[in-house]
């Protein structure tokens, strides 16, 4: 038997039950969601900004406090000593330096005490200084001894002054080794080698003073380095033959130096005198003594 059932549509549950509603929504509700969104966002926002960096956050960012003087007119003012000091070259700084000696001998007299003792090569440069201003004032070309003089009067005055101050310093008692003495002596004659000669000789007396000053010094010289060691150093350094070429140089007019060299240093004399030969013949001498290592031995006496 045939039963014709119509169809029927699928059942679903919640199509029986009673429809459910949404709870309505209030002003609150829209006020809370909008702050957390709001809040998400900023959130998000601090990821990718860099600002939001805890290294930028750690490291403060500090600017320069400039004081502003306030109520404070601007106007010219002298510089700060330090300053000043600053804009000054060697030859100012030591004329001003000159003057306050001057003014206050006991400052002077600390300057002198305090400062250290100038060497050979510093008073050579001074020196060196006084000779390129005498070089620049002699005429060019021909010109007659009374213009040239007057021309370089100044500045050759100025460096036998020098000279005469300078060559003191390196002499005993002051100087107490032998070969700084000797130093300075050899290149002070070859300054005084290259003065001016003049063919009156009332112009020449400058030149001459220069020669018998440091021919005095070179006597003083030697006669303190003959009493340590009989002279060795004025040997090792050939200071004899040195001295020869000076003097011939300078027309004899270093005798003085040249008789304490063979009177106070004996084996120079001997030496001089000995056929042109370069040592003694003498076996006792101090030369040879020094030379064979036996200077200042006791004396033996008898056959021993």
């Amino acid at each position: 038997m045939n039963v014709l059932l119509s169809p029927q549509p699928p059942l679903f549950p919640h199509q029986h039950e009673p429809s459910r509603r949404s709870p309505p929504r209030t002003m609150s509700n829209y006020t809370m969601a909008s702050r957390k969104r709001k809040a998400d966002d900023d959130d998000n926002e601090m990821s990718v900004s860099p600002t939001g960096s805890p290294a930028i956050n750690s490291r403060q960012l500090s600017r320069p406090n400039k004081k502003v003087r306030a109520g404070v007119e601007l106007a010219g003012r002298p510089l700060p000593l330090p300053r000043l000091l600053e804009t000054l070259d060697k030859s100012q700084l030591r004329a001003v330096l000159q003057r306050i000696c001057e003014r206050h001998p006991d400052i002077g007299h600390e300057v002198m005490t305090s400062a250290p003792r100038p060497s050979v090569n510093g008073a050579l440069e001074v020196l060196g200084e006084y000779q390129d201003k005498l070089r620049a004032a002699i005429p060019f070309g021909n010109s007659s001894s009374e213009y040239t003089y007057f021309r370089v009067k100044q500045p050759l005055m100025a460096l036998v002054d020098a000279l005469g101050d300078f060559t003191p310093q390196f002499l005993p008692p002051v100087e107490q080794q032998t070969t700084v003495s000797l130093e300075y002596l050899n290149n002070a004659t070859k300054i005084i080698h290259d003065l001016p000669d003049f063919d009156s000789q009332q112009y020449r007396h400058h030149k001459d003073g220069a020669y018998d000053e440091i021919s005095r010094a070179w006597a003083l010289v030697i006669t303190e380095a003959a009493k340590r060691g009989g002279g060795f150093h004025l040997h090792n350094g050939r200071w004899d033959q040195v001295l020869a070429k000076h003097n011939q140089q300078s027309g004899g007019k270093l005798d003085q130096a040249m008789n304490a060299m063979v009177n106070e240093v004996g084996w120079i004399g001997s030496n001089q005198n000995a056929h042109g030969q370069g040592s003694s013949s003498d076996p006792n001498s101090i030369l040879n003594q020094l030379m064979n290592g036996t200077y200042g031995a006791p004396v033996q006496v008898g056959p021993f």
